[in-house]
């Protein structure tokens, strides 16, 4: 009996132990340091920007479809890119990227166009380059940042390969199959004078699902059901060529150098946390209100920002249950396009399709560490990874160093995001004030 009564208090010192030896592994959550600078310019949506010197930077407004040219003080100096005869240099009819090249020197990706245009450290553009056939995915974003490796090689994300990994779902009801998408990918390597490609390695993605439906009037429409906790595992390019496959099962870091050889580091420390089924049910039910107001907010300033229709006006509604009611099922979120003004747009103006999200059923157990194209390099070739772990209803940046040992917890202001890194430790900001867009410039100290 005693060793029965020894067994059962080591047990119950380990568990209430081991979230003790947790947090007092993980570094304290910090703020970021002060703001020195906020652009003069409302933006639509900022992808992702490109800092050169004397303070100056270049910046992808990716749904206003204009490439910027700032100064230190974030004035805009001049329109490298647009979609109106503000400039001849056209940003193209769909969402283009910025990558780093040789020197001060940048491209700007136009996928509609097949091809990367030299940007010079002026924001002069000047050759044209002719680039991979993935040209959607050098974009950013979900995708990862390109970028050059020492050998000159272009290193990004290659789209899903259907013929090596799926067939095709059978179709129903008159709707044509869809290619199954697989749950990997690889990360390719592309020599721009060889125009030869290679594989490195592959990473898993989070599963996409397509919907299907045919309208009484023959329409078809397919659509993407939306997880709003996608599990997948994350990549960033360091500056001396190594690849950083940031793992969602456990948390952890592997370096894949430029010679092939790969180096797994320790699992991140980490406060896991767990979801129960009503907890599930809460979090697809916020989950669809703030989506919605996301798209509604995009959706208006994309009109705006290509030229649409005058007048437009998107309206989020969210009829939930009476209070004290069950969650179940989720409130019936609608978004709604209206007109204002004498410049409304005509009848059959674009229209949001619904959204469709999972069923809460299918949520992991535990919410994952961070979601797939969270991870940002800084200066100095740390990760900068954002979790999905909130303070004070502002999510927690995880920044672990080039071994893979984490060494910071930073916080950012509400509704803020790291789209870049400069040098002398800086970090560029999006900050999103209802629907428009301003770049900050902080000290990351």
């Amino acid at each position: 009996m005693k060793k029965f009564s020894t067994f059962v208090l080591t047990v119950v010192s380990i568990a209430v132990a081991t979230p003790l030896c947790l947090s007092q592994s993980l570094p304290p959550v910090r703020q970021l340091g002060p703001v020195t600078a906020v652009s003069n310019d409302s933006l639509v949506a900022v992808s992702g920007i490109r800092a050169l010197p004397n303070g100056r930077v270049l910046v992808n407004d990716i749904v206003g479809r204009r490439v910027l040219l700032l100064d230190s003080a974030l004035t805009v100096v001049s329109v490298v890119a647009d979609t109106t005869s503000a400039t001849a240099n056209a940003y193209g009819t769909r969402p283009g990227g910025l990558i780093a090249f040789r020197g001060d020197s940048t491209l700007f990706v136009d996928p509609a166009s097949l091809s990367m245009l030299l940007i010079d450290p002026n924001g002069k553009l000047g050759r044209v380059m002719s680039g991979p056939r993935d040209m959607n995915f050098l974009i950013g974003g979900p995708f990862g940042t390109a970028g050059f490796d020492p050998s000159g090689k272009l290193v990004y994300r290659a789209p899903p390969n259907f013929a090596a990994f799926g067939g095709r779902s059978p179709g129903g009801n008159g709707t044509p199959p869809l290619p199954v998408i697989p749950d990997s990918a690889a990360i390719v390597r592309f020599d721009l004078a060889t125009r030869k490609l290679d594989t490195v390695t592959y990473f898993k993605t989070p599963k996409v699902v397509m919907n299907v439906v045919r309208s009484p009037e023959g329409n078809v429409r397919v659509s993407a059901i939306v997880n709003p906790l996608p599990q997948g595992d994350d990549w960033a390019l360091l500056p001396d060529g190594t690849i950083a496959l940031v793992r969602t099962r456990d948390f952890h870091v592997d370096f894949l150098n430029p010679s092939g050889a790969i180096t797994s580091a320790p699992k991140i420390p980490y406060s896991w946390e767990r979801l129960t089924d009503s907890g599930k049910v809460a979090f697809i039910d916020s989950a669809r209100v703030a989506i919605e107001k996301q798209r509604a907010a995009g959706f208006a300033a994309g009109l705006a920002g290509a030229g649409g229709p005058p007048g437009v006006r998107v309206t989020v509604t969210a009829d939930g249950p009476p209070a004290g009611a069950s969650r179940t099922p989720a409130p019936n979120t609608t978004t709604t396009v209206t007109t204002v003004g004498a410049g409304a747009p005509p009848a059959g103006a674009p229209q949001l399709p619904p959204l469709q999200l999972v069923s809460p059923t299918e949520l992991p157990d535990y919410k994952p560490a961070f979601i797939p194209g969270s991870t940002r390099v800084d200066a100095d070739g740390n990760l900068w990874i954002r979790t999905t772990q909130n303070v004070d209803g502002r999510p927690v940046y995880d920044v672990v160093d080039s071994k893979g040992v984490l060494i910071d917890r930073v916080q950012l202001p509400a509704n803020r995001i790291i789209v870049g890194f400069g040098p002398g430790g800086i970090a560029y900001l999006a900050v999103r004030d209802g629907t428009v867009v301003h770049l900050e410039r902080a000290r990351i100290r």
